[in-house]
Protein backbone atom coordinates (compact mmCIF):
# COMPACT_ATOMS: atom_id res chain seq x y z
CA UNK A 1 0.00 0.00 0.00
CA UNK A 2 1.47 3.34 -0.93
CA UNK A 3 2.23 6.13 2.10
CA UNK A 4 -0.74 7.50 3.61
CA UNK A 5 -0.30 11.43 2.61
CA UNK A 6 -0.19 13.98 5.04
CA UNK A 7 -4.04 15.29 5.31
CA UNK A 8 -3.29 17.25 8.64
CA UNK A 9 -4.31 16.53 12.09
CA UNK A 10 -7.16 18.27 14.44
CA UNK A 11 -4.21 19.34 16.05
CA UNK A 12 -3.75 21.89 13.76
CA UNK A 13 -6.58 23.72 15.14
CA UNK A 14 -5.39 26.04 17.88
CA UNK A 15 -6.51 25.12 21.43
CA UNK A 16 -6.65 21.52 20.53
CA UNK A 17 -4.83 19.19 22.18
CA UNK A 18 -4.90 14.99 22.04
CA UNK A 19 -3.89 12.72 24.02
CA UNK A 20 -4.32 8.44 24.26
CA UNK A 21 -3.68 6.08 26.77
CA UNK A 22 -4.23 2.03 26.31
CA UNK A 23 -4.05 -1.28 27.05
CA UNK A 24 -2.78 -3.18 24.30
CA UNK A 25 -2.96 -7.03 25.81
CA UNK A 26 -6.90 -5.96 26.79
CA UNK A 27 -6.91 -4.16 23.17
CA UNK A 28 -9.07 -0.92 24.62
CA UNK A 29 -8.23 2.56 25.30
CA UNK A 30 -9.58 5.99 25.55
CA UNK A 31 -8.98 9.29 23.59
CA UNK A 32 -8.81 12.86 24.81
CA UNK A 33 -9.74 15.60 22.81
CA UNK A 34 -8.55 19.24 25.21
CA UNK A 35 -9.44 22.68 24.79
CA UNK A 36 -7.77 24.28 28.09
CA UNK A 37 -9.06 27.51 27.28
CA UNK A 38 -12.94 26.01 26.81
CA UNK A 39 -14.75 25.15 23.49
CA UNK A 40 -18.22 26.19 22.53
CA UNK A 41 -19.56 22.51 21.73
CA UNK A 42 -22.68 20.68 19.91
CA UNK A 43 -23.03 17.04 19.11
CA UNK A 44 -25.53 15.05 16.65
CA UNK A 45 -25.86 11.18 17.70
CA UNK A 46 -27.11 9.21 14.92
CA UNK A 47 -26.80 5.66 15.65
CA UNK A 48 -29.49 3.34 17.41
CA UNK A 49 -27.29 2.32 20.28
CA UNK A 50 -24.93 4.72 21.70
CA UNK A 51 -23.40 4.92 25.06
CA UNK A 52 -22.86 8.89 25.92
CA UNK A 53 -22.30 11.47 28.97
CA UNK A 54 -23.35 14.88 28.88
CA UNK A 55 -25.18 15.06 25.56
CA UNK A 56 -28.27 16.96 26.80
CA UNK A 57 -25.89 19.16 27.95
CA UNK A 58 -25.05 20.37 24.53
CA UNK A 59 -28.62 21.39 23.29
CA UNK A 60 -28.71 24.51 22.61
CA UNK A 61 -31.36 25.31 24.77
CA UNK A 62 -29.61 23.91 28.05
CA UNK A 63 -27.05 26.36 30.15
CA UNK A 64 -23.77 25.82 29.36
CA UNK A 65 -22.11 26.07 26.27
CA UNK A 66 -18.59 25.61 26.41
CA UNK A 67 -17.11 21.70 27.34
CA UNK A 68 -13.24 22.03 28.44
CA UNK A 69 -12.68 18.24 26.89
CA UNK A 70 -14.70 15.43 24.81
CA UNK A 71 -13.85 11.92 25.82
CA UNK A 72 -13.73 8.86 22.98
CA UNK A 73 -13.15 5.64 25.26
CA UNK A 74 -13.93 2.01 24.35
CA UNK A 75 -14.73 -0.66 27.17
CA UNK A 76 -19.00 -0.13 26.04
CA UNK A 77 -20.72 2.00 28.81
CA UNK A 78 -18.09 0.93 31.18
CA UNK A 79 -15.80 3.02 29.59
CA UNK A 80 -17.69 6.47 30.27
CA UNK A 81 -15.87 6.28 33.63
CA UNK A 82 -13.02 7.44 32.20
CA UNK A 83 -14.55 10.82 32.22
CA UNK A 84 -14.13 11.26 35.70
CA UNK A 85 -9.97 11.10 35.10
CA UNK A 86 -10.25 13.58 32.56
CA UNK A 87 -12.24 15.86 35.04
CA UNK A 88 -9.79 14.81 38.01
CA UNK A 89 -7.14 16.40 35.64
CA UNK A 90 -8.94 19.18 34.53
CA UNK A 91 -10.16 19.98 37.92
CA UNK A 92 -6.12 20.07 39.20
CA UNK A 93 -5.23 22.15 36.70
CA UNK A 94 -8.29 24.78 37.94
CA UNK A 95 -10.12 24.33 34.47
CA UNK A 96 -13.52 24.40 34.53
CA UNK A 97 -17.29 26.10 34.50
CA UNK A 98 -17.50 28.89 37.64
CA UNK A 99 -20.07 27.93 39.93
CA UNK A 100 -18.80 30.35 42.88
CA UNK A 101 -18.20 27.42 45.05
CA UNK A 102 -16.38 25.25 42.80
CA UNK A 103 -15.06 24.92 39.14
CA UNK A 104 -16.74 21.82 37.08
CA UNK A 105 -14.59 20.56 34.33
CA UNK A 106 -17.49 19.94 31.45
CA UNK A 107 -15.68 16.73 29.44
CA UNK A 108 -19.04 15.10 27.19
CA UNK A 109 -18.24 11.64 26.42
CA UNK A 110 -19.31 8.49 23.67
CA UNK A 111 -17.92 4.99 23.69
CA UNK A 112 -17.76 2.04 21.34
CA UNK A 113 -17.75 -1.38 22.02
CA UNK A 114 -14.35 -3.35 21.86
CA UNK A 115 -15.19 -6.21 24.46
CA UNK A 116 -15.31 -8.36 21.63
CA UNK A 117 -11.99 -8.11 21.16
CA UNK A 118 -8.70 -8.79 23.97
CA UNK A 119 -9.78 -9.11 27.58
CA UNK A 120 -13.89 -7.69 28.38
CA UNK A 121 -12.78 -7.78 32.04
CA UNK A 122 -10.32 -4.83 31.49
CA UNK A 123 -12.01 -1.91 30.17
CA UNK A 124 -10.87 2.14 30.26
CA UNK A 125 -11.29 3.37 33.45
CA UNK A 126 -10.08 6.64 35.55
CA UNK A 127 -6.72 6.30 35.50
CA UNK A 128 -6.70 5.73 32.10
CA UNK A 129 -8.59 8.80 31.27
CA UNK A 130 -5.89 10.84 33.57
CA UNK A 131 -3.21 9.06 31.98
CA UNK A 132 -4.65 9.83 28.19
CA UNK A 133 -4.47 14.01 29.67
CA UNK A 134 -0.94 13.53 30.57
CA UNK A 135 -0.17 12.59 27.39
CA UNK A 136 -1.90 15.37 25.09
CA UNK A 137 -0.13 17.29 23.18
CA UNK A 138 -0.64 19.90 20.65
CA UNK A 139 1.16 17.91 17.53
CA UNK A 140 0.50 15.32 15.45
CA UNK A 141 -0.12 12.00 17.43
CA UNK A 142 -0.05 8.41 16.69
CA UNK A 143 -2.55 6.80 14.50
CA UNK A 144 -4.42 3.21 14.50
CA UNK A 145 -4.09 0.69 17.02
CA UNK A 146 -4.09 3.95 20.07
CA UNK A 147 -6.45 5.50 22.38
CA UNK A 148 -9.99 4.86 21.31
CA UNK A 149 -9.39 2.87 18.21
CA UNK A 150 -7.15 0.17 20.22
CA UNK A 151 -10.00 -2.62 20.07
CA UNK A 152 -12.19 -0.98 16.95
CA UNK A 153 -12.61 -2.78 14.28
CA UNK A 154 -15.39 -3.34 10.90
CA UNK A 155 -17.40 -5.24 8.59
CA UNK A 156 -19.22 -6.99 11.52
CA UNK A 157 -21.94 -8.44 9.82
CA UNK A 158 -21.12 -11.99 11.20
CA UNK A 159 -19.44 -10.50 14.16
CA UNK A 160 -15.31 -10.73 14.24
CA UNK A 161 -15.22 -13.85 12.12
CA UNK A 162 -14.55 -12.16 8.67
CA UNK A 163 -14.14 -8.81 10.22
CA UNK A 164 -10.95 -6.24 9.91
CA UNK A 165 -9.00 -4.47 12.02
CA UNK A 166 -9.69 -0.55 12.34
CA UNK A 167 -8.56 2.08 14.64
CA UNK A 168 -8.38 5.56 15.18
CA UNK A 169 -7.20 8.44 12.42
CA UNK A 170 -7.44 12.14 12.06
CA UNK A 171 -7.23 15.22 9.19
CA UNK A 172 -7.66 18.71 8.55
CA UNK A 173 -8.60 20.99 5.98
CA UNK A 174 -6.94 24.46 5.75
CA UNK A 175 -9.00 27.31 3.60
CA UNK A 176 -7.32 30.41 3.93
CA UNK A 177 -6.84 31.34 8.03
CA UNK A 178 -9.53 28.73 8.52
CA UNK A 179 -8.78 25.18 9.95
CA UNK A 180 -11.40 22.20 10.63
CA UNK A 181 -10.14 19.31 11.62
CA UNK A 182 -11.13 15.95 12.78
CA UNK A 183 -10.36 12.50 14.85
CA UNK A 184 -12.95 9.19 14.52
CA UNK A 185 -12.26 6.26 16.25
CA UNK A 186 -13.78 3.54 13.77
CA UNK A 187 -15.48 0.18 14.86
CA UNK A 188 -18.44 -0.29 12.61
CA UNK A 189 -21.12 -2.53 11.50
CA UNK A 190 -20.25 -1.55 7.95
CA UNK A 191 -16.86 -1.07 5.53
CA UNK A 192 -14.77 1.36 5.00
CA UNK A 193 -15.23 2.87 1.68
CA UNK A 194 -13.03 4.93 -0.51
CA UNK A 195 -15.50 7.56 -1.87
CA UNK A 196 -13.03 8.74 -4.42
CA UNK A 197 -12.80 5.05 -5.68
CA UNK A 198 -15.98 3.10 -4.64
CA UNK A 199 -13.70 0.42 -3.39
CA UNK A 200 -14.19 -1.44 -0.06
CA UNK A 201 -10.89 -0.32 2.19
CA UNK A 202 -11.06 -2.50 4.96
CA UNK A 203 -14.20 -4.61 6.20
CA UNK A 204 -16.33 -8.02 5.91
CA UNK A 205 -14.09 -10.56 4.23
CA UNK A 206 -14.26 -13.36 2.02
CA UNK A 207 -14.70 -16.85 3.63
CA UNK A 208 -17.35 -19.06 4.94
CA UNK A 209 -19.52 -18.71 8.18
CA UNK A 210 -21.14 -21.81 8.89
CA UNK A 211 -22.57 -23.31 5.89
CA UNK A 212 -22.37 -19.81 3.93
CA UNK A 213 -19.97 -19.01 1.86
CA UNK A 214 -19.37 -14.96 2.15
CA UNK A 215 -17.90 -13.30 -1.15
CA UNK A 216 -16.42 -14.61 -4.38
CA UNK A 217 -12.66 -14.84 -5.13
CA UNK A 218 -12.00 -11.31 -4.12
CA UNK A 219 -10.44 -10.39 -0.26
CA UNK A 220 -13.29 -7.75 0.95
CA UNK A 221 -16.68 -8.76 0.87
CA UNK A 222 -19.50 -5.85 0.74
CA UNK A 223 -21.35 -5.94 3.73
CA UNK A 224 -24.66 -4.39 1.93
CA UNK A 225 -24.06 -7.10 -0.86
CA UNK A 226 -23.61 -9.94 1.44
CA UNK A 227 -27.09 -8.55 3.50
CA UNK A 228 -28.85 -8.56 -0.07
CA UNK A 229 -27.84 -12.16 -0.35
CA UNK A 230 -26.24 -14.32 2.26
CA UNK A 231 -28.49 -12.53 5.08
CA UNK A 232 -31.77 -12.32 2.57
CA UNK A 233 -32.07 -15.30 1.59
CA UNK A 234 -31.17 -17.50 4.32
CA UNK A 235 -32.72 -15.38 7.04
CA UNK A 236 -29.41 -15.09 8.77
CA UNK A 237 -29.71 -13.10 12.10
CA UNK A 238 -27.16 -10.19 12.29
CA UNK A 239 -24.70 -9.76 14.50
CA UNK A 240 -24.93 -7.83 17.88
CA UNK A 241 -24.17 -4.67 19.05
CA UNK A 242 -20.76 -4.64 18.83
CA UNK A 243 -20.03 -1.04 16.83
CA UNK A 244 -20.10 2.58 16.81
CA UNK A 245 -18.02 5.08 15.43
CA UNK A 246 -17.54 7.78 17.29
CA UNK A 247 -15.65 11.36 16.76
CA UNK A 248 -14.72 15.00 17.48
CA UNK A 249 -14.57 18.03 14.79
CA UNK A 250 -12.96 21.17 15.68
CA UNK A 251 -12.71 24.51 13.83
CA UNK A 252 -11.00 27.89 14.75
CA UNK A 253 -14.08 29.98 13.14
CA UNK A 254 -16.45 31.07 15.78
CA UNK A 255 -19.46 29.31 16.30
CA UNK A 256 -22.65 29.90 18.64
CA UNK A 257 -23.95 26.53 20.15
CA UNK A 258 -26.86 26.26 17.54
CA UNK A 259 -24.17 26.85 14.95
CA UNK A 260 -21.51 23.82 16.68
CA UNK A 261 -24.74 21.61 17.16
CA UNK A 262 -25.31 21.81 12.89
CA UNK A 263 -21.73 21.63 12.09
CA UNK A 264 -21.65 18.14 14.42
CA UNK A 265 -24.78 17.21 11.91
CA UNK A 266 -23.70 17.90 8.69
CA UNK A 267 -19.82 15.68 9.75
CA UNK A 268 -21.81 12.74 9.83
CA UNK A 269 -22.28 13.81 6.45
CA UNK A 270 -18.50 12.27 6.23
CA UNK A 271 -19.38 8.96 8.04
CA UNK A 272 -21.86 8.28 5.40
CA UNK A 273 -19.67 9.12 2.74
CA UNK A 274 -17.05 6.60 3.81
CA UNK A 275 -18.92 3.84 5.77
CA UNK A 276 -21.59 1.26 4.27
CA UNK A 277 -24.14 1.14 5.87
CA UNK A 278 -24.04 4.19 8.47
CA UNK A 279 -25.95 5.03 11.39
CA UNK A 280 -28.11 1.74 11.82
CA UNK A 281 -29.30 0.26 14.65
CA UNK A 282 -26.44 -1.44 15.40
CA UNK A 283 -24.11 1.46 16.16
CA UNK A 284 -23.85 4.27 18.40
CA UNK A 285 -22.81 7.09 16.09
CA UNK A 286 -21.64 10.20 17.70
CA UNK A 287 -19.77 13.15 16.75
CA UNK A 288 -19.07 16.20 18.72
CA UNK A 289 -17.84 19.68 17.25
CA UNK A 290 -15.56 21.94 19.08
CA UNK A 291 -15.18 26.02 18.28
CA UNK A 292 -12.19 27.41 20.30
CA UNK A 293 -11.46 30.60 18.11
CA UNK A 294 -12.53 33.99 16.81
CA UNK A 295 -12.21 33.72 12.98
CA UNK A 296 -15.77 35.01 11.34
CA UNK A 297 -16.83 31.94 9.08
CA UNK A 298 -19.93 30.51 7.14
CA UNK A 299 -21.20 27.62 9.35
CA UNK A 300 -22.49 26.18 5.94
CA UNK A 301 -18.63 26.05 4.84
CA UNK A 302 -17.40 25.10 8.50
CA UNK A 303 -19.57 22.07 8.37
CA UNK A 304 -19.17 21.16 4.77
CA UNK A 305 -15.33 20.69 5.37
CA UNK A 306 -16.50 19.11 8.89
CA UNK A 307 -17.47 16.40 6.73
CA UNK A 308 -14.79 16.61 4.44
CA UNK A 309 -12.54 15.94 7.41
CA UNK A 310 -14.32 13.20 8.69
CA UNK A 311 -13.81 11.17 5.82
CA UNK A 312 -10.23 10.86 5.57
CA UNK A 313 -9.90 10.69 9.28
CA UNK A 314 -12.02 7.50 8.52
CA UNK A 315 -9.82 6.59 6.17
CA UNK A 316 -6.71 7.14 7.83
CA UNK A 317 -8.04 4.91 10.96
CA UNK A 318 -8.35 2.07 8.42
CA UNK A 319 -5.14 2.42 6.47
CA UNK A 320 -3.44 2.77 10.06
CA UNK A 321 -4.64 -0.19 12.00
CA UNK A 322 -2.04 -3.12 12.63
CA UNK A 323 -3.26 -6.43 12.96
CA UNK A 324 -4.52 -7.37 16.49
CA UNK A 325 -6.64 -9.58 18.18
CA UNK A 326 -6.83 -12.20 15.41
CA UNK A 327 -7.83 -9.95 12.86
CA UNK A 328 -5.78 -8.26 10.17
CA UNK A 329 -4.68 -4.77 9.53
CA UNK A 330 -3.93 -2.66 6.72
CA UNK A 331 -0.78 -0.96 8.53
CA UNK A 332 2.38 -2.19 6.65
CA UNK A 333 0.23 -3.93 3.65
Amino acid sequence: MPAMPDVGTITDVPGIEVGHAQNLDALTGCTVILCRGGAVAGVDVRGGAPGTRETDLLDPINLVSRVHAVLLAGGSAFGLDAATGVMRYLEQQKIGFSTRIARIPIVPAAILYDLNLGSKEVRPDAEMGYEACRSARRTRGPEGNVGAGTGASVGKLFGTALATKSGIGSASLRVGRLVVGAIVAVNSFGDVIDPSTGEVVAGLRSGRVGPFRVGGGEYFASTVEMMKTVVGRNAIRLAGHANTVIGVVATNARLTKPEATKVAQMAHDGVARAIRPAHTMLDGDTVFAMSTGSLGADTTTVGTFASEAVTEAILRAARSAAPAGGLPGLRGT
